[in-house]
């Protein structure tokens, strides 16, 4: 009797991600699940804003008119079942399009919603609990554009058991689309927690769509097809094993490595991934090549969840603009930097005649000069004779940055030679928008699912506050060499692949040694000093470091380095993407034997 096994491939990781997606799974996948997972606490913001111009609006409307809409037929006659959050802030709109759209094909579907995320009528009985940043400790702000609880797994195995073909989320934890339809498949409980987690990490890699696949590897010159990128299916069974793999002749990698690198993506405290539905332990997850790109996972743990849900409500603080000017010529970083200083200063001096205030901050980078690298920047970076300059400011009267938005013109003839265009034309001003994260209690939120006429309430897994601790993993090994036998110096990618993502203020960032061997030497060098200083010009909060014993893997937590992440930070590199490559430079000391089979 042949195993059984469920299929599930992500056709988007993100709102905006490619067309090509949907009919390359759904033709090449052999699925018997499509996810969608397109909401980012950014996005929430953006939907909820649109909702407030139009009641119609605030949901993904992509996912009807360029994911479903050409596949819905194919999808149908291979019995795939989608799950997907672009319900955003406005369910209703979205489950209507897609019946209306299914009307118009011809298809008799059952479409299922999950609602209770949305707490947005409860705002002021949350002021008056005094409900406070988990991060910063400040209170609800005034006014708050969107707030809304993350989810579960479990309602959207409620809706499937109910007989939906389409379930629509509106905020859920991302893992929880892929999780749920594997406790309907196979029957898994609230507290069967080693398989949830093992559930929730499979979701956790397929979330980001071609990530998982190769997209943003290391070793980027080693992924072939670009152009017709294959997106990531896990073949999943249920004792917890799945298969990462992705559709045949299409573009992308399946290896330990790149699956690896997607594990450690966003990732905190690799022994208390904490979920709806369960806390996960992935530090003795193992990685297996199982065939041409396909990848054996295993070794997940799981235990009680917490009793709370977290939850992220977005508001405008202010107004932010930024220009950026290409410049070039003899000596462009001074000149590129004189021209931003100048262009300040003058605003500076309209503000006070118009009494507008001054500036919340100001940030000016050369990009070109290696500013991203802080101290560890090539000292003839800022000799190149190309360079752009990019001027952010944050105000809270948006007449204040209108006024600065049509003083960056009048730089190209009455500054420095050598501008040569204003990239955009005049800068935009727009609400600088912010993250407010906190806890509530799971038995403040309540959870439905609406399929037909019907309305199921969906009671959630019961948790603690107090959960077992993790059980201690096998232990890292030590460095056997000396300092001095360490007698040859490489940077750490020739030893290491490396991942970074980020989580509010917070950038975490993955190392994995390429071999087992080097695991000890890099843990030796690579440890929480060594990273705070490498980071000192970004990272303003404590760094942390934890292993993975299972993949040989380390993940490092840089807290407070991303200026306030996402839309309110004014860094060139907001979310923290490049923190891996950054750290990926530093220079370790090796056994020259090892840097010789390098070829160093």
């Amino acid at each position: 009797m042949t195993e059984k096994s469920v299929r599930i491939g992500c056709a988007s990781g993100f709102w905006g991600d490619t067309e090509t997606a949907t009919p390359q799974l759904v033709k090449g996948g052999k699925l018997d699940y499509l996810v969608f997972d397109y909401l980012s606490e950014v996005t929430m913001s953006i939907l909820a804003r649109a909702r407030a111009k139009d009641p119609s609006a605030g949901w993904t409307k992509d996912f009807v008119t360029a994911a479903l809409k050409p596949s819905l037929h194919e999808i149908a006659a291979r019995k795939i079942k989608v799950i997907s959050n672009a319900g955003g802030m406005n369910l209703d709109a979205c489950r209507d399009a897609v019946l209306k759209l299914a009307a118009e094909e011809g298809l008799s579907l059952n479409v299922a919603i999950v609602r209770g995320d949305d707490l947005s009528d409860r705002i002021e009985r949350l002021r008056a609990q005094d409900v406070r940043d988990l991060d910063l400790g400040i209170p609800l702000p005034e006014r708050v554009w969107s707030l809304n609880a993350y989810l579960g797994a479990t309602p959207i195995a409620t809706a499937l058991a109910a007989g939906a073909d389409i379930v629509i989320t509106a905020r859920c934890v991302d893992s929880a689309l892929v999780l749920g339809p594997l406790m309907h498949e196979f029957g898994w409980t609230s507290d069967d927690y080693d398989r949830l987690a093992a559930g929730s990490l499979a979701g956790h890699i397929l979330e980001c769509g071609a990530q998982a696949t190769g997209g943003n590897f290391t070793d980027w010159q080693d992924v072939e097809g670009w152009e017709d990128m294959g997106f990531p299916i896990a073949e999943c069974y249920a004792d917890g094993r799945f298969i990462i793999t992705k559709p045949e002749n299409t573009g992308g990698l399946v290896t330990p490595a790149t699956v690896g690198e997607q594990i450690l993506y966003e990732l905190g405290d690799p022994a208390s991934y904490k979920l709806p539905d369960v806390t996960c332990d992935f530090r003795d997850v193992r990685l297996t090549q199982a065939g041409p790109n396909a990848v054996l996972v295993q070794g997940a743990k799981g235990r009680t969840p917490t009793s709370s849900l977290k939850v992220s409500a977005t508001y405008q603080d202010g107004f932010r603009s930024t220009a950026l000017l290409i410049m070039g010529g003899f000596d462009t970083a001074k000149k590129a930097e004189k021209v931003g200083t100048a262009i300040l200063m003058r605003t500076r001096n309209l503000f006070r005649e118009r009494n507008l205030g001054d500036y919340r901050r100001t940030n000016l980078t050369i990009l070109g000069t290696e500013e991203m690298y802080g101290a560890q920047a090539r000292p003839d970076a800022s000799l190149n004779r190309e360079a752009v300059l990019r001027i952010d400011v944050h105000h809270d009267d948006r007449r204040a940055l209108d006024l600065f938005s049509r003083e960056i013109a009048p730089s190209g003839t009455g500054m420095a030679p050598g501008r040569c265009a204003l990239v955009g034309g005049r800068p935009d001003v727009v609400p600088l928008v912010r993250l407010f994260s906190f806890l509530v209690p799971k038995s403040d939120v309540d959870v439905a699912v609406e399929i037909d006429d019907t309305n199921i309430r969906v009671p959630f897994a019961r948790g603690t506050d107090n959960p077992p601790p993790a059980a201690t993993p096998s232990a890292p090994k030590a460095a056997n060499a000396s300092n001095e036998e360490l007698s040859a110096t490489i940077p750490l990618v020739r030893i290491a692949w490396g991942r970074s993502g980020d989580k509010g203020d917070t950038s975490n960032i993955g190392i994995i040694a390429r071999r087992p061997d080097f695991l000890p030497l890099i843990r030796d060098q690579v440890n929480e000093k060594s990273v705070a200083e490498y980071f000192r010009h970004f990272a303003k909060g404590k760094v942390r470091r934890f292993d993975l014993p299972g993949f040989d893997a380390l993940n490092f937590t840089l807290e407070h380095a991303l200026d306030g992440g996402g839309i309110a930070s004014m860094r060139t590199d907001p979310l923290g993407k490049c923190f891996a490559q950054i750290l990926l430079s530093m220079p370790v000391r090796v056994p020259r034997k090892v840097a010789q089979e390098l070829g160093s």
